[in-house]
């Protein structure tokens, strides 16, 4: 039994030196090939220790198909890395997030400096989306849907329109004069002309309800109509500035002052499967066939993978004879007619560009076209002198409350207690070595402030279950047991106490993980591995060293480890 509890501390022995040199910021005396490989083993910062960026985008999922929303996240997270990675600052943090039924997607910078470079990097990504017309029908019931939608809205625009219109026929009627009222609503001018003046022309050219006005006989050249003029587009003031010629060929001249009513319009495309998501290659290309005329006119070439191919031809193929409309950024670049279906995976976007916005737009594009739309709805910046005086305030906090409570061990629990600081330096070496040997894994864990709260609040765990392990040992002696029996039951009978409140923390942490994000987030994380590392060294560790370091020696001197002797 003995042999196996010295191994065992043995055991422990080799722990220790290994976390603590793995935990040590330098060691000077290794090899230089093994110093070099040792430097790469450090803690990553959060930004409010470190110093950068923090930016969140809201994720528009209205236009993804139902039951592909995760898709589309994932893809939108993987394209922002690809573009954040290439920009060499640090090492970038991109996540996604869940609040109130919106998903974010948030981009953290340490070290970087400029918010607008790096916000550039992130948005000039286009979003690239191919569009269909919509149908009469689909057009006809989102314009009555949306009509019914901004009906109030609506009234009472036109009804301040109106009243307007009334205010201004008073105004002329009153003797102001009607070029200086036509030029003071110009800008509500729906009408082709300088002031809204429509030049000659004939009978059947004018609306119908401004044909039997100004072509009234009792209407002169000169003349004002006194009454508003009403169409369904609202309401008009009419003067009849000259005429010319007789019979058919009779024309006129006149000025309006017009008070239109707002309509607005539906998008007349709607969205398709096929996005930028499919995309394979884009490259620069000229063709004769733009505005220009020439070869000159660049374009830039699409060609879609293979889903993206079947996506392609199975729009082409079912609007034949419709336009298929290019959106990047959900501005409509092209909309070309669909003369045959197309299955060899390749489109074109042309437009007004010139050579660089070409080539500029190919790179983007290449480089990760965003599947659905994003926001910046968030940013945040810390400055590097900051976060280095936040780290410094928080190792001292994390030292000195180590110390103190190291030094009530000791004091209070005498060589128990000592036993427990020792636990605590080993937990505190385990601890680091954790967060650097995650940077060897996929998983790298970050520390932030929240962080350092975190495990320092572990702290008070790890020693409230050596706490409990003590009292309990000695209340095992009070009764008279010997030392080695006292620490198996003390063990024993503290773990169901120790189980159920580190158990509660652990559930709470992970609550707070699911639904919190940043600070929150690293806080829960860190006090998660604080707890179960705390629950490693005071249950196993701890007991391995007592059950070899505590025998006979000292039931002899149960002053090293009680104030009371006396037995129960």
């Amino acid at each position: 039994m003995y042999k196996k509890s010295r191994r065992k501390f043995w055991y422990v022995v080799v722990f220790t030196v290994v976390v603590a040199l793995i935990s040590m910021p330098a060691l000077p005396f290794l090899p230089e090939n093994v110093q070099k490989y040792a430097n790469k083993l450090a803690i990553n910062l959060g930004l409010d220790l470190q110093g950068g960026l923090h930016l969140e985008y809201k994720l528009d999922l209205s236009k993804v198909p139902e039951g592909k929303e995760g898709d589309a996240k994932d893809a939108v997270q993987a394209v922002v890395e690809r573009r954040v990675n290439a920009y060499g600052v640090g090492e970038p943090i991109v996540q996604l997030a869940q609040r109130a039924g919106e998903t974010f997607l948030i981009v953290e910078f340490p070290g970087a400096e400029s918010m607008e470079d790096v916000k550039n990097v992130i948005q000039k990504t286009p979003f690239l989306e191919f569009r269909v017309e919509k149908t009469q029908e689909e057009m006809e019931k989102e314009q009555k849907q949306l009509n019914e939608e901004m009906s109030e809205f609506l009234t009472q625009i036109h009804a301040d329109a109106q009243k307007k219109a009334i205010e201004t026929l008073n105004r002329i009627k009153n003797g102001e004069e009607f070029e200086v009222l036509a030029a003071e609503n110009s800008r509500d001018a729906d009408m082709q002309g300088i002031e809204n003046v429509i030049d000659f022309s004939k009978k059947d050219v004018y609306p119908v309800e401004f044909s039997d006005v100004l072509f009234s006989e009792n209407m002169h050249d000169g003349d004002v109509y006194q009454e508003l003029v009403t169409t369904e587009d609202g309401w008009f003031i009419l003067k009849k500035l000259a005429s010319r010629g007789k019979g058919e060929d009779l024309e006129v001249k006149s000025q309006v002052i017009p008070f239109t009513k707002i309509s607005i319009p539906v998008e007349p495309y709607k969205a398709t499967e096929l996005t930028g998501e499919f995309l394979e290659q884009a490259n620069l290309e000229f063709s004769g066939g733009g505005m220009g005329g020439g070869v000159s006119d660049p374009q830039v070439g699409l060609q879609f993978d293979s889903k993206g191919k079947e996506l392609f031809a199975q729009i082409t193929k079912e609007n034949l004879g419709k336009r298929v409309a290019i959106y990047l950024d959900n501005e409509l670049k092209s909309a070309p007619t669909v003369q045959a279906e197309i299955v060899n995976g390749r489109a074109v976007i042309s437009g007004d560009f010139t050579t660089k916005e070409a080539k500029d737009l190919a790179q983007s594009l290449n480089e990760g076209a965003l599947p659905v739309p994003i926001e910046l709805v968030s940013q945040q910046s810390v400055e590097a002198t900051l976060g280095a005086e936040a780290l410094q305030k928080g190792l001292k906090a994390g030292v000195f409350g180590l110390a103190l409570v190291m030094l009530y061990m000791i004091l209070y629990y005498r060589f128990f207690g000592v036993i427990a600081s020792i636990a605590l330096g080993i937990y505190a070496a385990s601890l680091v070595t954790i967060f650097k040997l995650s940077n060897l894994t996929p998983m790298a864990i970050t520390l932030t402030l929240a962080g350092i709260a975190g495990l320092i609040l572990s702290i008070g765990m790890a020693v409230d279950a050596n706490v409990l392990i003590f009292e309990r040992i000695k209340e095992e002696l009070r009764l008279g047991k010997g030392m080695k029996r006292a620490v198996d039951e003390g063990f024993n009978r503290a773990w169901p106490s120790i189980r159920d409140g580190n158990l509660s923390t652990i559930i709470t942490s992970v609550i707070l993980m699911s639904m919190g994000t940043g600070f929150v987030y690293g806080f829960a994380l860190t006090l998660i591995i604080g707890v179960l590392v705390s629950m490693f060294t005071a249950i196993i560790l701890v007991k391995i060293i007592m059950k070899y370091i505590c025998g006979e020696w000292l039931e002899e001197r149960l002053w090293l480890v009680m104030h009371n002797k006396k037995k129960l």
